[in-house]
């Protein structure tokens, strides 16, 4: 692992910390755990016409603030609070993908939050066994990407190479372009904290305090989701946390409903922030 590792430190020198454009009112977009913030690249067109948009990266994530000491349940939302401090952003529309989706909500109990918009956000499994099963693939997974990260360009360049780097993200990838996808690849593998944030996980859980979410919710999931499938990944949202919640199930839509069915995914979130 050293090789790709060394080679792979100059490609992660040209990811960056944060994306800010457009005018209005402020939304910020969270991205999945090992991704970055340019799997909203394909929805920011129409989302920055409306919106002062804040696309941050996580932290241990490719270009993000490094983690620093142990993994805890606030090391995410504290880093997107003092984002969004910076930003001068008091409070702002949310929306988040998977691991984005809950850091999402839980900004929202803490009163950050207009509106909160989660697309399959983790944590929901009713049962720990399957949280387990999933978080320990992840795993696995982990180590076939940054494996294969040194090949990141050469796989996005056939239609089955980004078939298959995009599997368990998007049921639709035809429309993805190549360099988003080499930009995936490359991220997974960028993720220092991905064992530590998946070993806490294991360990500790999600917990989310629900009871004090005052803003609108709205939960968007795919019925092909791969990795988070539909409904039983759903089951504590559905039940305990935001049973209010407006929830809207994508026919045939993965994972990432931002990649997969992108000006969709814009039309959610724009009328779900207006």
């Amino acid at each position: 692992m050293r090789g790709p590792r060394t080679s792979l430190g100059r490609v992660l020198s040209q990811f960056t910390p944060a994306h800010r454009g457009g005018s209005g009112t402020p939304l910020v977009l969270l991205h999945g755990f090992t991704g970055s913030w340019r799997t909203w690249e394909l929805v920011l067109p129409a989302l920055e016409r409306d919106h002062d948009v804040l696309a941050p990266t996580l932290v241990g994530h490719a270009g993000g603030p490094r983690l620093e000491g142990e993994v805890s349940a606030d090391v995410l939302p504290d880093a997107i609070e003092r984002a969004m401090d910076a930003a001068g952003f008091e409070t702002a529309h949310i929306a988040g993908n998977s691991l984005g989706g809950f850091v999402a909500l839980q900004l929202a109990a803490r009163g950050r939050a207009r509106t909160v918009v989660a697309l399959a956000p983790a944590g929901g499994w009713a049962r720990r066994d399957e949280a387990v099963a999933t978080l320990t693939s992840l795993r696995e997974i982990q180590d076939q990407v940054e494996a294969a990260a040194p090949h990141a360009a050469a796989i996005a360049a056939t239609p089955e190479g980004r078939r298959t780097a995009t599997i368990l993200l998007a049921e639709n990838s035809e429309h993805i372009p190549p360099d988003l996808v080499a930009h995936h690849v490359r991220a997974s593998a960028g993720c220092t904290a991905a064992r530590p944030m998946l070993d806490f996980a294991i360990a500790e859980g999600y917990h989310l305090d629900a009871e004090r979410i005052r803003c609108p919710v709205r939960v968007v999931w795919g019925t092909e989701d791969r990795l988070l499938p539909w409904p039983s990944a759903a089951a504590r949202f559905r039940t305990e946390w935001v049973p209010q919640a407006d929830w809207i199930e994508l026919e045939g839509v993965g994972h990432c409903p931002q990649l997969d069915v992108p000006l969709e995914t814009a039309q959610l979130i724009l009328g779900f922030t207006r």
